[in-house]
């Protein structure tokens, strides 16, 4: 996981001050530690019968679409309001200083679909949160795992994942 962490740099103070960004785009410009991030969520997921694997706004898409060409599975987008274009549930949330919402359309997951859900990382976990609240208020679905490239432990956003089954390739 060393070989991971040295292709995330910290940025302080963004987007605001007090705050360490973690910036990905290295990782996902070295083709090797890309390549070798999806192959590792491949050897997890490959035999599991996944279905569909949803990727969360918006650094989300970018290992959802690749883990899902990688195991034979489909694709969905979780988005923030009026990205969309077909009919969408939605699910308002609540952040430190107001609101937000994210929208899936209405025919992304079948009755019954085995589900992989991955973002780029776990931090407070409202966002996942409420990701989960949208898919399971909404779908007949078989939630398989959530996973994360990398989890920022000392936020405690897996207390809010409420016993469900979580995987992260590296931790801070």
């Amino acid at each position: 996981m060393k070989e991971i962490k040295e292709y995330i740099r910290d940025i302080p103070d963004f987007p605001k001050e007090g705050i360490v960004f973690k910036d990905i785009s290295p990782l996902l410009n070295h083709s090797d530690t890309f390549n070798r991030v999806i192959e590792m969520w491949k050897e997890r997921y490959a035999n599991h019968g996944i279905d569909t694997v949803v990727g969360v706004e918006a650094r989300g898409f970018v290992f959802a679409a690749a883990v899902a060409y990688a195991i034979g599975a489909g694709c969905v987008m979780i988005r923030k309001p009026r990205e969309l274009p077909y009919k969408t549930f939605s699910k308002t949330y609540d952040l430190e200083y107001g609101t937000d919402t994210l929208e899936v359309h209405q025919d992304a997951i079948d009755p019954g679909n085995k589900v992989l859900v991955i973002d780029d990382v776990l931090a407070t976990g409202g966002t996942m949160e409420a990701v989960l609240e949208l898919l399971m208020d909404n779908f007949k679905c078989e939630l398989v795992e959530v996973t994360f490239l990398m989890e920022l432990s000392f936020l405690g956003g897996r207390d809010k994942m409420k016993n469900l089954p979580v995987y992260s390739l590296v931790s801070y």
